[in-house]
């Protein structure tokens, strides 16, 4: 009988370890935050990977509005007015898009929270568009990666990267 209880047991901890493995979600939800002067910067986002895609020009198309992240579009949030490239930010929750080109990409703050993707994306709601370089990597970026530094934040996935001024 405890033979039974012992391979129904080892049987029943094999499935949930297979279970919890197979919810692994396939853009898991991050959070990056840091601090610019006196405003904590957050950021919200969902976490797809590379798997093999070619990412800039093929999955996400060059010169398109892109939700920046998976699934919701990825929210940017300042709890104090910040500049970013130079430009005043209002303190408040954005949705955050960037249209990527080959020399440089457009990074946008819109005043929409929440959207689901960049379907509903309306320009006349942005708060903010600065322009930054659009820069290469030598190492490969598996996930979709924000980092908030003291004087600005970076986004990078695959082999590109973007990153824009702050300040306070």
């Amino acid at each position: 009988m405890n033979f039974k209880k012992s391979l129904l047991a080892t049987a029943l901890l094999a499935f949930m370890g297979v279970a919890a493995f197979a919810q692994e979600k396939a853009s898991p939800a991050k959070t990056a935050e840091g601090t610019v002067g006196d405003a904590k910067i957050t950021i919200n986002y969902s976490s797809p990977a590379v798997k093999g895609r070619t990412i800039w020009g093929d999955l996400v198309p060059m010169g398109e509005v892109w939700r920046a992240g998976a699934n919701e579009a990825t929210t940017f949030t300042t709890t104090k007015d910040i500049m970013v490239e130079g430009k005043t930010l209002p303190a408040g929750t954005y949705s955050f898009f960037v249209i990527p080109g080959e020399t440089s990409s457009t990074l946008i703050f819109n005043k929409v929270a929440k959207q689901w993707g960049a379907f509903d994306y309306d320009s006349k709601e942005d708060a903010l568009r600065v322009s930054v370089p659009s820069q290469q990597t030598s190492s490969l970026e598996e996930r979709l990666v924000y980092e908030v530094k003291p004087d600005s934040f970076e986004i990078r996935w695959e082999y590109g990267k973007a990153s824009a001024k702050l300040g306070s």
